[in-house]
């Protein structure tokens, strides 16, 4: 060995450049590597995870831009991206249409600017009115910022009493009647049950329903981290429901529909302590009660539960517009639409929505 071979193995490896790269939905190992580095980033959540690629993509028919930072083959971020493109609500790059969390999920600083100048030139060639990304702690105070909505999180004792017991007095008591009532759980193998509940649900709240084939397709493709449980009542029928997800440790439960009797059973608040008493039996840790809007029943509703709201902070590039969209139920403008809903024939209702819900991510 000469005294030129030993110089050069002494020459150190200097790291390849980071790079952003699209994953490619048909590429297996691409999004198995995805889907680990989801799983270990502190940062990401259940939106985070490739799959929902394929649910924008052929459910909602819309397009997709999920982006990858990484450096010798090792992601250290990502981003999904939804393009929602409507006549009646404008243009909008989504990060992540039909989510509540998204923003980028990142390892390292230089990720997170990487994969955020690709959004925004990705935003600027598309023409969009707005870059929009759903993130759980502020990034850009200087963006424009939607505070319509806020987190409920909590972390699950490890016995279920203990849960019980940490339910304020009164709600626990709406729990313990369900219970009195000789409601019980069951877990779902299809949509069915939940479907007919959750249509009729936001049918009267006059607002549009998901389609069926959406949750299909959530239950198709993220298996055991979708699940749904559905209360019944002592002759087996169902009251309430709800589609959940699980992520780490983590249970969110995200959609959900009632009877109009379920009031009067408490099966609504039975529902919920079930799936709590559940996740808790099973070790999960953290219970998500989800977003909701800022001085509404579902947020009443969860304080009621003793969980304490956290900011959400949906951050806007604003390219072709001056202000933030407002195209959710408590803009005034829509409210002859929610009452006209309202007294629309369900059948229609369940027809008609795919069409509008799709529009607004």
């Amino acid at each position: 060995m000469t005294m030129a071979d030993e110089e050069v193995r002494e020459v150190p490896i200097t790291s390849s450049k980071l790079v952003v790269r699209r994953l490619e939905s048909d590429d297996r190992e691409q999004i198995g590597r995805w889907d680990a580095f989801v799983s270990n980033c502190s940062n990401a959540t259940f939106f985070h995870k490739a799959g929902w690629q394929k649910i924008v993509g052929e459910v909602f028919n819309h397009q997709t831009y999920f982006l990858y930072a990484e450096r010798n083959e090792v992601i250290e971020g990502v981003l999904p991206l939804g393009h929602v493109s409507s006549l009646l609500f404008g243009k909008s790059l989504v990060s992540l249409p039909f989510a509540v969390y998204g923003g980028i999920a990142a390892n390292t600083p230089e990720a997170v600017k990487l994969l955020e100048d690709e959004a925004q030139s990705i935003a600027r060639k598309l023409g969009v009115d707005q870059l929009e990304l759903r993130n759980t702690k502020q990034r850009h105070p200087d963006w424009p910022t939607q505070n319509l909505y806020v987190s409920f999180r909590k972390e699950l004792k490890p016995e279920a009493e203990a849960n019980m017991l940490a339910i304020p007095r009164k709600q626990r008591a709406m729990v313990r009647k369900g219970i009195k009532n000789g409601l019980r759980s069951e877990i779902d193998e299809t949509v069915d049950r939940f479907f007919s509940l959750y249509a009729d649900n936001v049918h009267r709240h006059g607002t549009p329903a998901m389609p069926r084939r959406y949750f299909e397709a959530l239950l198709k493709e993220f298996g055991k981290d979708c699940e749904v449980l559905t209360a019944v009542d002592a002759g087996g029928r169902p009251l309430s429901s709800v589609l959940s997800f699980y992520f780490r440790d983590e249970v969110l439960p995200y959609y959900a529909g009632d009877d109009l009797t379920a009031r009067d059973q408490a099966a609504n608040d039975f529902k919920y302590w079930e799936l709590m008493r559940r996740a808790c039996e099973r070790g999960i840790k953290i219970f998500d009660y989800g977003r909701s809007k800022q001085g509404t029943g579902s947020y009443s509703f969860k304080k009621n539960w003793g969980f304490e709201p956290q900011p959400l902070f949906y951050e806007y590039c604003l390219y072709r517009r001056d202000s933030i969209p407002q195209n959710n139920p408590a803009n005034a403008k829509y409210r002859l639409l929610i009452a006209a809903w309202r007294r629309m024939p369900i059948s229609l209702a369940n027809w008609l929505g795919p069409f509008i819900v799709r529009n607004l991510g």
